[in-house]
């Protein structure tokens, strides 16, 4: 018999993503990643360990609280550090949550690794290729981009042509503990949603502040340090300067937050680096695909451009709002995934005071 390792969260996906392996055949094992030991953040093993039970299956919990300290938190923190906006579920995934289970997976004896996203996995002539949910509004595959094709053909993806309303009803229906569980909005390790203090805490730097200053470099007030703000911010400024002001850019080095107005957050390109390629070697020409530039984006029409292995610019047909440093770009054709890669800074753009803003092209107001 086939054997499958699930990676089992204490949700109701995954909780079902386990039950639905199990009817397809496989002989399951369950496993938890232990990611932090703080007391005051959620650890969900106990659900996880009872719908295992139920299920009958063996269950596992791997520690993986330095790997996740290192890979997760501490990329989390730099990015912030140098003025971007990071996306931790990602590096979660790319480092822990397939690379490594993949690597457990396969000294268990299992051919698969099995999670509860919303996404699905296709065999094609060339390979296997991750595509979208049919849930819409459901759908994972943004944050999985990063998954090769040697990785794909080792995962299954059981929920990736099912609703939430579909996974919860099949929980339900098997007694789970999880069937009505609510989903978190939080980052694991941030519940309270204070980021800026994981960064202090976790690099010892404390928030300096210092100038918002407008597109032509005049100081409108002072902000509560850079780590506070990400681009496309209105909310939480603190300064009044007569009109709607967002924030368009973070100066690092100068120690200045940007502030324009909302037609200054757009512009139609931007430069990609760590890029993801599903189909192995990146393309020598230039690709049309649609792309996301954050999670609950709607794909746009763009020309992606690889300028190295992996380096590459995105030009979208129409100017996109906020592109923020740090996010990920993530390509489509039509429903399967190219690849993509995490928005890099742009060239400085100089305004009056001697330095640079590091900010995108939003700041030219296209």
């Amino acid at each position: 018999m086939k054997k499958a390792l699930i990676a089992m969260s204490g949700g109701v996906d995954s909780s079902v993503a386990a039950y639905l392996t199990m009817q397809a055949g496989y002989d399951c094992i369950g496993c938890t990643m232990r990611l932090h030991g703080e007391s005051g953040l959620p650890d969900d093993t106990a659900d996880a360990r009872a719908v295992a039970e139920r299920l009958g299956i063996p269950f596992r919990v791997f520690d993986l609280t330095a790997l996740f300290k290192e890979k997760v938190i501490g990329s989390f923190v730099d990015c912030y550090l140098c003025g971007k906006t990071p996306n931790p579920c990602i590096e979660c995934n790319r480092h822990l949550k397939f690379a490594k289970l993949l690597e457990f997976a396969a000294e268990l004896g299992c051919e698969k690794l099995v999670t509860g996203h919303y996404a699905q996995v296709i065999e094609t002539p060339q390979g296997f290729r991750l595509k979208r949910g049919a849930d819409p509004g459901k759908d994972q595959s943004y944050v999985l981009y990063m998954l090769t094709a040697e990785q794909l053909s080792h995962v299954l993806l059981p929920l990736g042509g099912l609703t939430k309303p579909e996974v919860r009803a099949i929980a339900e229906a098997q007694g789970f503990v999880t069937a009505h569980k609510q989903e978190s909005q939080d980052i694991c390790f941030v519940p309270d949603g204070d980021y800026a203090r994981i960064v202090e805490r976790e690099s010892g730097v404390k928030p300096v502040p210092g100038d918002f200053v407008d597109l032509q470099g005049n100081v409108l007030g002072q902000h509560q340090g850079i780590i506070h703000y990400t681009v496309g911010q209105r909310r939480g400024l603190g300064i009044a300067v007569g009109k709607p002001a967002y924030v368009c850019g973070l100066d690092v080095p100068g120690n200045r937050v940007v502030i324009g107005d909302n037609a200054d957050l757009f512009t139609d390109t931007c430069k990609l680096e760590r890029m993801s390629w599903t189909a192995g070697d990146p393309p020598k020409e230039p690709v049309r695909c649609t792309a996301k530039i954050r999670y609950r984006h709607p794909a746009q029409p763009a020309l992606l451009t690889f300028t190295g292995t992996d380096t590459a610019v995105l030009r979208f047909d129409a100017p996109q709002r906020a592109i923020t440093p740090g996010q990920a770009a993530v390509c489509y054709d039509g429903d399967i995934v190219l690849g993509g890669g995490s928005i890099a800074g742009q060239p400085p753009l100089a305004i009056p005071s001697g330095r640079a803003v590091p900010a995108d092209d939003s700041l030219r107001g296209r």
